[in-house]
Order: structure tokens, then C-alpha cells, then sequence
């Protein structure tokens, strides 16, 4: 009976919404990715995003304006991974604050030569565990698989993929295992694929950024390397495929979904 309830508000908020298919489809027009899935999986993953939009609050940053088009093309990019997962690898947490460019964390920052500083960096993605996903609008432009120097960016698949992540004894690279996977597998190939990049980087430093088939920033920590796999899974398969297969493999295994197939 509860469940029933709940889809009958979820409906009734997302006809008072208002969004129609040609509004989605609208948004989402310049993000090439979407041309790999079919007409069916569009549909889904329209109804997908809508349901996303009903479950979060989207809040605005600097008094950033808040647009249609931006909370629709946010919410399709946030649904893409869980296409074939469910809106319910996104339970606990509510909140997505977009500012129009990158942000600064009220937060002290101690920088490489030491030195402490009172607020951080400028990011353009920011995720809390069980709290809300931070994003720079003018980054989320910028996704596609050329967005960083060359290389396959999303920041808003990169922030929703630490959420992921952090359902498994926080963010450490490892996100919950489906069944008839092995996390010591898991483990296994991302180490291997991280140890195989690390040796790439240090070969070619300080031009390793060129010759590597993710981000660099990959490299940082496993947390960020699951991320930073995860962009180039969806925004250049075909990139990671080729340089990474078993890794390939596994995210297929974990997202449930062979971007690389549909030949986009």
C-alpha cells in the first residue's frame, strides 16, 4: 500500500513539473553521448531523470539561476550510470548545489609547498559522503570526450560516480559488488590497471599527461581513478577499452551497460 502511494506522489509531482520528451530532448541536444542508446533507452532514461528531478533538490550557488534545461540536462547526465542500476543507488542524500562557474570551499587547504591556506582552490565538482553533490554549471559544459586537454571529462558523471563509491565503506574505489562479481577481482584488475598508469606516467613525466588514456588526475588516489574511469567509460569507451580491457570489463560488469558496443 505505501509503495503505492509513493508512485502515486512521484506521478503527481512529475505531471506538476510539467517537463515534456521535446524539453528533455531540447536540453540534452548538444551531448553526443545520448546518440548511442536507442529510442527505448532514451525513453527510460528520460522517465529515469524525471524521477531524479522529483527525489532531489537542486539548489542554487552564488544565486546562480536555475534553469529547465539545466536541472533536466544535470539529472540525464547523473542517470546515465544507473541506467541499469536504479534511482536507488542514489538513496541517502538530497541536495545538488550547481554554481555557473567553479567554486571555492569555505574550508582551511594546505597547499603542496606547505603552506596553509584560509579557503581552497577553485573545484568544479565537490562530493560529500551522505551529503550533497557540488557542481560548476560552466564544467558541465564543458563534458564530452575532448573536455580535459584532450582527454574524456564529465564532472557531474565524475561527482555521482564517488556517490557510488561511497556505499562501500566510503570512497575508496571499490563500489558495492552485483552478484556473480568478485570484489577480489575487482581489486585485482584496478590495481593492475593503476600500477600500468603509474609506470606509464613516470616513463613520459612531465609530458605523461599526452601519452595516458584517462586524466591524469586518475592518479591522485583509487577514489579518483574509479571516477575518473568512470567519465571515460561513458564519454570515450572506446579509449578505455582499447588501453584498460579487463577494467573495461569490470565497469561493464558494474554498470551494466557496454557503451563501446554501440559503436558511438
Amino acid at each position: 500500500m505505501f509503495e503505492a502511494i509513493e508512485h502515486w506522489l512521484e506521478r503527481r509531482h512529475i505531471q506538476q513539473m510539467g517537463f515534456i520528451r521535446a524539453d528533455w530532448d531540447a536540453a540534452n541536444a548538444d551531448w553526443p553521448l545520448l546518440a548511442r542508446y536507442s529510442e527505448t533507452e532514451r525513453d527510460e532514461l528520460f522517465e529515469l531523470s524525471l524521477r531524479f528531478l522529483v527525489h532531489k533538490v537542486f539548489a542554487s550557488g552564488r544565486d546562480f539561476e536555475l534553469t529547465g534545461p539545466i536541472c533536466l540536462k544535470v539529472a540525464t547526465m547523473a542517470c546515465v550510470p544507473i541506467l541499469n542500476l536504479g534511482l536507488n543507488w542514489y538513496d541517502g542524500w538530497q541536495t545538488l548545489i550547481l554554481y555557473e562557474g567553479d567554486f571555492r570551499p569555505q574550508r582551511p587547504y594546505r597547499s603542496e609547498d606547505g603552506v596553509t591556506h584560509a579557503v581552497g582552490p577553485g573545484l568544479s565538482g565537490e562530493a560529500w559522503s551522505r551529503g550533497p553533490v557540488i557542481l560548476s554549471w560552466d564544467a558541465i559544459l564543458h563534458c564530452g570526450p575532448h573536455a580535459r586537454s584532450g582527454k574524456a571529462g564529465n564532472v557531474v558523471i565524475h561527482e555521482l560516480a564517488h556517490k557510488l563509491d561511497m556505499l562501500n565503506d566510503g570512497a575508496n574505489g571499490a563500489p558495492p559488488m552485483h552478484a556473480g562479481m568478485s570484489a577480489q577481482h575487482w581489486h585485482d584488475v584496478f590495481a593492475a590497471a593503476w600500477q600500468q598508469l603509474q609506470a606509464l606516467a613516470a616513463l613520459h613525466h612531465p609530458m605523461h599527461h599526452a601519452v595516458l588514456p584517462i586524466d591524469a588526475y586518475g592518479l591522485t588516489n583509487p577514489a579518483e581513478f574509479f571516477a575518473v574511469c568512470s567519465e571515460t567509460f561513458f564519454e570515450a569507451p572506446h579509449t578505455l577499452k582499447q588501453a584498460l580491457p579487463e577494467l573495461y570489463e569490470q565497469m561493464c560488469l558494474f554498470y551494466r551497460q557496454d557503451p563501446a558496443a554501440a559503436g558511438v
